[in-house]
């Protein structure tokens, strides 16, 4: 009896009708929506006429590719642009069994400005997100360039428009200055503002040119160094405490110990990349001893939330692949020192 045909070789065409879209807007610059989706699916071969989208090759890898292009293709109904990213996303979760839900997953924006959405661009950011709607006090813990920060930003503002709270306030610790603050020219902010500028500027993408200034001037925007926390009680605020991995243990309970009532606190930081080299982490303590606590949620993302190019995302993996065998060596030598 002859063998069924392998579908993973078998040749099939499947077309895809770009409705609901502005076609120039979604194909994007010199069609690049196509280079992303042939750079994901290389067996496919994908060519778009008016508003049809043809793909071709291997059954399989089209049947994917379909499901694929048609979850891209909802979230820019939805969310009026697709990027790069969200092909790399909508394909990983196809892959995972996840991808009819991916069109729900990275759509939904959470606040618009001047036309652009601003909104989770991985499944794992969105549970970020959906994690601090529910919690009081959030920890999220992952690489450089996952959107931790932007998004919280985001959500502050979101919370502070629907008058959920009547203040944010964004702060951080500048120990990565250290000893060289004090040599630094002009006063004690001019001296601490290239530290706090990152949240400046995330705050002012979010909202209208004017109504920043307007907002810090009031107090209801207060963006300010770690140290200025200490003797509050914040009250009806959305606190973000940003780079925590350079707070000591005893920073972070005082931070942590300012929670007032009304109030939302979000942690964020990268416990790879900390810059206290004589003291412990103070992120790291409470990842160890605060899990379980009630109302206290932990949201841990890895490289495959990294929203910046996608070689960000190899280069965190090979450092941390790195790091790994720097430890087992490390282990590997104290074992064999306490034998002798």
């Amino acid at each position: 009896m002859p063998e069924a045909p392998d579908s993973s070789v078998t040749s099939l065409q499947r077309t895809v009708l770009l409705t609901g879209v502005d076609l120039a807007q979604f194909l994007g610059h010199r069609d690049q929506l196509i280079a992303d989706l042939e750079r994901q699916h290389p067996d496919v071969t994908f060519h778009a006429r008016d508003h049809v989208l043809t793909l071709s090759g291997p059954a399989a890898q089209v049947k994917a590719a379909e499901i694929v292009v048609t979850e891209v293709l909802e979230v820019a109904r939805r969310s009026g642009a697709v990027s790069g990213q969200d092909v790399r996303e909508v394909t990983r979760m196809v892959a995972s069994g996840q991808g009819t839900q991916a069109a729900r997953v990275l759509s939904e924006p959470i606040v618009t400005v001047r036309g652009n959405s601003i909104r989770p661009q991985t499944a794992g950011l969105r549970a970020y997100v959906d994690g601090l709607e529910q919690h009081t006090v959030t920890f999220e813990i992952g690489p450089a360039g996952s959107g931790m920060t932007y998004l919280a930003i985001a959500k502050a503002v979101q919370a502070l428009q629907r008058r959920e709270v009547s203040k944010i306030i964004l702060t951080r610790p500048a120990v990565e200055a250290g000893e060289r603050l004090g040599y630094l020219p002009g006063t004690l902010e001019d001296k601490i503002d290239p530290y706090l500028r990152p949240l400046f500027d995330a705050v002012g993408s979010m909202m209208e040119t004017d109504a920043v200034p307007k907002l810090m001037a009031s107090g209801t925007i207060e963006v300010a160094p770690l140290a200025y926390m200490r003797g509050r009680t914040l009250n009806e605020s959305f606190v973000i405490l940003d780079e925590a991995q350079n707070t000591t243990p005893e920073q972070m309970k005082m931070f942590l110990t300012r929670l007032g009532y009304g109030s939302k606190m979000v942690v964020t930081g990268d416990i790879t990349q900390v810059d206290l080299p004589l003291a412990s982490s103070g992120l790291r303590v409470v990842s160890r001893n605060l899990r379980g606590v009630e109302d206290i949620h932990f949201a841990d993302l890895t490289a495959d939330d990294i929203v910046r190019h996608s070689l960000v995302g190899r280069i965190v993996d090979a450092y941390t692949a790195y790091e790994e065998q720097q430890h087992a060596r490390a282990a590997q030598g104290s074992d064999e020192r306490s034998t002798q």
